[in-house]
This record gives structure tokens, sequence and C-alpha cells, in this order.
């Protein structure tokens, strides 16, 4: 059923209120084909749960959000299993999955917002782990020829909280279903994440309890969604060449950093925020979060562009005092 003038407000983690022309909630992919072939004659955009935008501005035309469910085991070994994922389900409830059925390989991106179709498109990270080590293959219905293809891990473009399909497919494929590919035991457990290794001291090396650490940790630093409006981590950590960095150690000493490749270093976008003075700055109800500077929070009534004014703020600040460019990693709507 398609309604009309439809308040986002609860479709989108940051609380946002602005309205959509019309809405549609997608339950299959039979239902998405036929709604875009009879029903869909202007614009549209497909949302899953709203967890890495920013909403600027009513929109005027159709938004799809994709509902459709299920996790099948399609082929497995002795020390694997491929499963089947609707875009729909939403990503902690398949990490839970996972931990229920002993199956490793997600446990580090437990309790992160979002829809198991949406996290291809950001390579979702978090702890040491990326979302492109377990990924196999996904389902998308191509825009243009209303036809359905596969993607290949090898040609989804892969990178740090990116892919193809937030590059050069963006808006032209709509994602139904995500293949992983699991390990059963042994398991291969990654803790080489700085504070979830410390954490680890003492504790038998399960999944389960990785997990547990990771939901910890996240719930100690992020805000809930549920209780003020946010969506997650708003900037991604700049990545500079060793000529850089030596020049911003110089400068800053205590500059922390991680090898992401060779020549290539991460430095924490959160760290380089407070630095400047900005961690729990707040302007109206835009604000940026009091524990964790990375995450950008709506307070109550912050409009998106409030938000986005802050975050240029940010990001201005940034160049001016390191040099650096900071890119979002939510997209803006």
């Amino acid at each position: 059923m398609i309604k009309e003038n439809v308040s986002l407000k609860h479709h989108n983690t940051f609380g946002i209120d602005v309205k959509t022309k019309f809405l549609v909630e997608i339950l299959s992919e039979d239902e998405l084909l036929r709604i875009l072939k009879s029903k869909i004659k202007g614009p549209f955009r497909v949302l899953g749960l709203g967890s890495n935008i920013l909403l600027t501005k009513n929109y005027d035309g159709h938004t799809i959000i994709m509902k459709n469910k299920g996790i099948v085991v399609q082929e497995q070994t002795e020390t694997e299993v491929l499963i089947k994922v609707g875009a729909g389900e939403v990503w902690h409830d398949l990490v839970l999955w996972a931990l229920k059925n002993d199956y490793s390989g997600i446990e580090n991106l437990a309790l992160i917002p979002g829809s198991v179709g949406a996290a291809p498109i950001q390579n979702i990270g978090a702890y040491g782990v990326e979302l492109n080590s377990v990924f196999k293959s996904c389902r998308a219905l191509e825009i243009s020829s209303l036809k359905f293809k596969n993607y290949e891990k090898e040609s989804c473009k892969f990178q740090y909280r990116s892919s193809i399909f937030k590059e050069e497919l963006k808006g032209k494929v709509i994602i139904t279903s995500v293949c992983f590919l699991l390990r059963k035991k042994p398991h291969k457990i990654n803790i080489s994440y700085g504070e979830l290794q410390r954490l680890m001291i003492g504790k038998e090396n399960t999944i389960q309890n990785v997990a547990a650490e990771v939901i910890a940790i996240r719930k100690s630093k992020l805000p809930d969604p549920e209780k003020i409006g946010n969506s997650g981590s708003f900037f991604k950590n700049p990545i500079v060449t060793q000529k850089k960095l030596l020049a911003l150690k110089n400068e800053f000493p205590e500059i922390p950093y991680y090898e992401e490749s060779k020549n290539h270093f991460k430095l924490p976008a959160g760290w380089l925020i407070e630095k400047i003075g900005y961690k729990g700055k707040r302007k109206g109800d835009a604000g940026i979060h009091k524990k964790q500077a990375l995450v950008l929070v709506n307070y109550g009534r912050a409009k998106g562009l409030d938000i986005l004014a802050l975050a240029e703020e940010v990001k201005e600040k940034i160049f001016n005092f390191y040099g650096l460019r900071l890119d979002f990693e939510v997209n803006l709507l």
C-alpha cells in the first residue's frame, strides 16, 4: 500500500522530521518489481532503516523502504556456511542469529545500526573487521532494465566505508539480498583492535564473548538512537601518507594513528575533533556527543540543515587546524 504525505521522523535514526510525498514498504522482490513497473512514475529513492543518512529536506517523490526478510543457509562444509539474507533484515538481528548458531565472522560488527541491504553499500566496519571480509555476493535490481543481477565480491570495489554501490552504481540498483560466508568451529577470532584486545584479557576467546565486549564498548561510547537522535559516526577517519603523518607528529606528538596499508595511516577523527574543543559542543538542538566527538546528535528539534551546518563547521575547523579534509560517512538526502 502506498501512503501519501508521510513524515519520515520515525524512519531515520536522527529523528529528522521531513516528509515524503509517497511512502511504500516492500516485503518481497516480486512486490518491488510490481511497484516499479506499475505504480511509480516519478522520482523515487530507497531507504533501509535510515541509520546512515541525514535528511535535509522534504522529498517530492516515492520513498521505498525495504522490509523483505529471511535468513537461509544455502551451502555448508565442515568449516564454512553460506547464508542468504533479505535486505530488510536488521543487521544486529543477523549478528545475534550467527552467534546463536555459533557462526563466526561478524561478531565484531555487533550492534551496528542499519539493515543488511545497506551494509555492503557502506562496507560497514568496526573493531578491526569490515563487511567485505565475509561478503560473498549480493542480488540487486537494476533500475534501468528492471532485471535482477548478481554482484560478486570482486566486482563491488570495496574500500574504507565505500563500495561500487556508493559510487558508480549509486541510485542505479536496489540491493534485495546479500550472501555471506561465515565460519564454523574452529573460529578465527579477531581481537586486534586495542581496546577489544584489552577487554578480552582473562576471558575465553569465543565469538559470544567478543560480541559481548563489542556491545559493551558501543553502549558506553555511542548514544542510543532511541533516546537521542544520531546516525553513529558522522565522519570517516582520514587516511594520510607517511610524509603527512610525520609532519603532524612533529606538531602534535601525541596524535594516535593506525597503519592502514603500506605508507598509509588512519587517524581517529574523533580525537582530532576533540582536540579542537568541539566534543560536546552544541548549537541549538544540533550537537556533538559529549562522550564521542565522532557522533553528531539531534537533541530534539534540530533540522537536517542544522546538523549539516555544524558538520561543515567541524570540517572547516579541522582543515584550518590540521590541514586535513574530513569526509562525511553519512549520506546526505
